[in-house]
């Protein structure tokens, strides 16, 4: 296996991933059910003790 080989894999492949987990945390953060979640999260900071 020569470096040549290598560093195409890792490109064309961890492109491939890179998408895949970019994607796949969208999805995650616009999922209806998390909402609730993210708006709690998004107040937390401007709730008094």
């Amino acid at each position: 296996m020569t470096y040549q080989t290598v560093s195409a894999f890792a490109q064309s492949w961890g492109l491939v991933f890179l998408v895949v987990m970019f994607g796949t945390a969208v999805v995650y953060a616009l999922w209806p059910g998390n909402k609730s979640k993210f708006k709690k999260a998004a107040h937390l900071p401007l709730e008094e003790d």
